[in-house]
């Protein structure tokens, strides 16, 4: 089953709508209309599943070295890789809600370290 249609993230206090653009049989992808934003999820399954939930972001800014006008970009998401028996969705999502829990606590100051190179 796919997600609601259609997805929106906000990024930087602006809300972005994702329409689905693409389905897959285990997956599908929503994307702005301007391109610059995906979010996909996927499904692999195999002697493990694995769950991804992913956003690629783009933009277009002045390259350092050359001033012209270049586009960039970044990928984030969060693979869940779980044996096909074991685990059940609760239990899963109460590693989630641990996890998410840890990185988001004092105003995601975990994060903010993580991408400043500290581990």
């Amino acid at each position: 089953m796919a997600y609601s249609d259609p997805q929106s993230v906000t990024i930087s206090g602006t809300a972005i709508s994702l329409p689905r653009t693409s389905v897959r049989v285990n997956g599908s992808t929503y994307t702005s209309g301007d391109g610059l934003v995906a979010v996909r999820g996927d499904h692999t399954y195999g002697r493990r599943t694995r769950r991804v939930l992913r956003i690629d972001h783009s933009k277009i800014a002045a390259d350092p070295f050359t001033a012209a006008n270049t586009k960039f970009s970044m990928s984030n998401y969060i693979v869940f890789d779980v044996p096909p028996t074991g685990y059940s969705v609760a239990d899963q999502t109460a590693v989630y809600a641990g996890f998410k829990a840890m990185f988001i606590a004092s105003s995601d100051a975990l994060i903010t370290k993580l991408l400043g190179g500290e581990s």
